[in-house]
């Protein structure tokens, strides 16, 4: 897939902007994704729901699949959306999922305040994309308590140091309740279409900010 080839934030926001308009119905459907289903399902599982829960902020939400499948597992809380791409955001506005929209480079400080009561991304944290030291950034805007779950390509697990970047917050009390939930990117389908990235697993790190 070329998106995990891309190197700078001028690559990216010309893939992407060349991309929103058929990803839906061409990359997700046809490579069969389902990670942004499991990442629901690991924000939900851990409580991140509930009357008294305020708005969640979804990290690179793309056109808002994950954001979906929250609402079809019945989540109903605010969600809002937050990407680098503004052709993104686009087809994120058109589906009207989004209580908020908010185009960010999560690489940097977010200009957001610190209002969250969860935090998810799906297919976020993977090559040519964003690496751990865009999570200090994203405890930022959360508040004491949110629910995090974030896929991290296991790809990059390792060799773009989330597991030490996961370890060190954990040391410093940055977060709690670390649990790891591997799970498929794809499923059956993407063999025929993309061999080399069918099998793609992704870690769902699931936590609470401090």
């Amino acid at each position: 897939m070329g998106a995990l080839g891309l190197i700078s934030p001028e690559d990216c926001l010309a893939y992407y902007r060349a991309w929103a308009a058929t990803y839906d119905g061409g990359f997700a459907a046809d490579m069969d994704y389902r990670l942004p289903a499991h990442v629901a399902a690991a924000f939900l599982g851990a409580k991140g729901q509930g009357p008294e829960l305020g708005p969640v902020l979804d990290v690179g939400a793309g056109t808002g699949l994950l954001a979906e499948r929250l609402r079809d597992m019945g989540f109903q809380g605010d969600i809002d959306a937050a990407d680098f791409s503004p052709d993104m955001l686009g087809r994120e506005r058109e589906k009207g999922i989004y209580s908020g929209l908010h185009q960010v480079d999560v690489t940097k400080a977010i200009a957001l305040p610190r209002a969250y009561h969860g935090v998810v991304s799906s297919g976020t944290f993977t090559a040519g994309h964003v690496g751990p030291g865009a999570l200090p950034n994203l405890l930022a805007v959360a508040l004491p308590g949110a629910v995090f779950a974030l896929s991290i390509n296991l790809r990059v697990w390792t060799g773009a140091g989330f597991d030490r970047a996961m370890q060190d917050l954990a040391d410093k009390g940055k977060i709690h309740d670390l649990q790891l939930i591997e799970a498929q990117v794809f499923c059956a389908a993407a063999a025929s279409v993309d061999a080399d990235h069918a099998g793609d697993r992704a870690a769902i790190a699931v936590f609470r900010a401090d």
